[in-house]
């Protein structure tokens, strides 16, 4: 005769109980028993109970759940289930579930034990796998959103999504309610600001208050300074453009009459200070028409200098490349008429605008993410210790996701209304982004030394990359090499194969040609992908997300869209030009609003590697995780004693800011 005792814990999420009965079954290698004593889970809540039976079932393998309903299906969300068997000296075993049980058919949890596929021994582990991903499959399946742009989840809004990738009740809450509240101030800024146009930059005082960052106050009082202009390329929103020159830019027309202007850009390009900024990315691209008026876009070109101080300063801004209309287009200099010089730089920054949003935060991140997020669920079943490792990664990006093409880039969505590449020019930009998407370009050491950003004492963002990077990476090995103790052993997984040919084939659309893997041959490169897919769906969306509030809030220094032409003499640029260019009131609170709801802090934030799930078990695995924690902190301190020596702290890399999902 033996006892168990079973501990049942129900999600702390808001409705996570249920008022349907449960049964359970436990199924040894040998036999299996039911619990007499039927649950009815509450939430928040651990509950204990006790099998008796006659004999020994033998090695624990599944937890079997069923839940009862007559009227009403009323979803649970299971946390885990542990057992402990017969005997004082019985080790307690772990049934993590982390989903919702719901439906009328019975839910099989395996011990929770990671496990490749080869590492079956007991044949009915290998028969849970591939039931598990043949159902899977039928749940998570592709889409495509848009001809030429990568796969996304099948879900046309998001009710049709999976219940385990939706929001929680909290997190569901919070973004309605912050979008309410976004827009309640939109309206009480538009009733506010008793103007019918802008008529000077003072004006849009009347707008900056209510949600707002202190970094973003600075911004305010500085963002004409060209030293701001250039600190931005380097540790702004968008830290992806910049790179150092390696010989004077084809598309730069230097004519007769600038050779002052020529002597100073080779001086520095022989000392290996000179920078450039290249937005040709968006050369071509159409601008959009809002409400009957027609928007305007352009493909800047920046040359700056790093000095001796580590500011980075302009030199030049040529607002479009040349054509056979304007073969020689106008240069753009400090020395020039204020107005002038100032427009420029708007233009810049616009077009800066237009690539963080579109291409290094919505493709580079969270698209890539989603791709990741379903060939994980696609092709490695629970048991997977990759699958351990990602699934507290791709938490709430499918909704995050949905709800962007259903309410942002969508047809009437913000970008139509508000940003001069809506009305479907933000759809070919990102077609050209993706062409241009290199596995490189989502690895920091090959990204930032392909542009030339190592060693930069102010280049803060590199750094902290870098940093939280190796940290990653350190992790990762640690996992790896627990499972896969030799290169063979990599090579020979099934479903790490398919998982890793189903991102590069499927979901990134054939992205071999741009340095993707579409198989996996030693431990060596399977760390370096899952260290990407780890920093992309952590560091490098915090990175690129949290610095919209600061950054864009306030509305000229990074205006969403512009509504004249780009200027082409210096001498004709007024107070009245610059503000004719610059977004309207409407558009101006629009960016303001949605600013704030995606850069603020989200009250449910899980901080990297901080998830709460116990998806491994084992007391190695748990180690790794506690140095990785271990890490993290110590980073936190470093960043944290070198930001209290900077007028402006880098902060959006400290560990306890990153989140550890895509969720917003």
């Amino acid at each position: 005769m033996g006892r168990y005792c079973i501990r049942v814990t129900t999600g702390a999420w808001v409705y996570s109980g249920s008022y349907n009965r449960v049964r359970l079954w436990l199924v040894g290698a040998h036999r299996e028993a039911e619990l007499e004593l039927q649950l009815r889970p509450t939430r928040g809540q651990e509950e204990k109970f006790y099998l008796d039976t006659p004999q020994d079932l033998g090695p624990l393998q599944f937890v079997k759940l069923h839940k009862e309903h007559v009227l009403v299906d009323d979803a649970w969300f299971c946390d885990q289930i542990t057992v402990q068997g017969p005997g004082a000296c019985a080790e307690e075993v772990a049934f993590p579930c982390y989903r919702w049980v719901q439906g009328k058919g019975v839910l099989s949890l395996p011990e929770g034990t990671a496990r490749l596929a080869g590492d079956n021994a007991l044949d009915v582990f290998q028969k849970h796998r591939e039931k598990e991903l043949k159902e899977r499959q039928q749940i998570y399946r592709w889409a495509t959103w848009k001809e030429g742009l990568p796969k996304t989840i099948a879900a046309d809004c998001k009710e049709e999504l999976p219940p385990n990738m939706r929001f929680h009740e909290e997190k569901r809450r919070d973004f309605e309610w912050s979008l309410k509240a976004g827009a309640l101030e939109t309206i009480l800024k538009r009733v506010y600001t008793l103007l019918s146009c802008w008529n000077r930059l003072e004006d849009f005082d009347q707008i900056f208050w209510g949600q707002k960052s202190a970094l973003a106050e600075k911004v305010h009082q500085r963002w004409q300074d060209d030293e701001l202009f250039g600190y931005q390329f380097l540790n702004g929103a968008n830290p992806m453009l910049l790179r150092r020159s390696t010989s004077l830019p084809s598309r730069l027309v230097l004519p007769s009459g600038t050779e002052e202007l020529r002597a100073q850009l080779e001086k520095e390009l022989q000392n290996g200070s000179l920078f450039e900024v290249d937005f040709i990315l968006l050369d071509g691209i159409p601008a959009n028409v809002i409400q009957g008026e027609k928007q305007y876009l352009a493909a800047p070109l920046v040359m700056l200098k790093l000095d001796s101080n580590g500011k980075l300063l302009p030199m030049v801004i040529q607002i479009q490349p040349p054509s056979p209309s304007t073969p020689t287009p106008t240069l753009f200099l400090p020395s020039d008429p204020p107005l002038a010089w100032l427009l420029a730089k708007s233009w810049v920054r616009n077009s800066d605008f237009q690539l963080q949003e579109l291409q290094f935060h919505l493709l580079n991140t969270h698209l890539v993410a989603e791709v990741i997020a379903v060939a994980t669920m696609r092709c490695l079943p629970g048991l997977h210790p990759i699958f351990k490792l990602l699934i507290p990664h791709v938490r709430y990006t499918m909704e995050i996701n949905t709800r962007s093409r259903t309410q942002l880039i969508s047809n009437g969505g913000i970008f139509d209304k508000a940003v001069n590449t809506g009305g479907g020019g933000h759809v070919q930009l990102l077609g050209r982004a993706l062409a241009q998407l290199t596995y490189g370009s989502l690895c920091p050491p090959d990204d930032l030394a392909a542009r030339g950003l190592l060693g930069i004492p102010s280049a803060l963002y590199a750094q902290d990359a870098l940093r939280i990077w190796e940290i990653i990476a350190r992790y990762v090995e640690g996992i790896v090499h627990l499972f896969y103790q030799r290169d063979d052993i990599v090579r020979g997984d099934p479903e790490l194969q398919a998982w890793c040919r189903e991102i590069t084939e499927v979901g990134l659309c054939q992205a071999q040609d741009r340095g993707f893997p579409i198989s996996i041959q030693s431990q060596a490169q399977l760390c370096h992908f899952l260290t990407m897919c780890v920093f992309t769906c952590t560091a490098q969306h915090t990175a690129i997300n949290k610095g919209q509030l600061d950054w864009y809030a306030w509305v000229p220094n990074a205006p969403c869209t512009m509504r004249m032409p780009p200027p082409t003499t210096k001498e004709d640029v007024t107070m009245a030009t610059l503000m004719r260019s610059l977004p309207d009131i409407q558009k101006s609170c629009l960016q303001m609003t949605i600013t704030w709801h995606l850069g603020r802090h989200q009250p449910d934030m899980v901080p990297l590697g901080h998830h709460k799930e116990k998806y491994f078990s084992s007391p190695k695995a748990k180690a790794v995780l506690s140095q990785f924690h271990a890490d993290l902190e110590n980073l936190e301190n470093e960043i944290t004693v070198r930001n209290e020596q900077l007028e402006l702290p880098y902060e959006y890399l400290k560990p306890s800011l990153i989140e550890n999902s895509i969720t917003i």
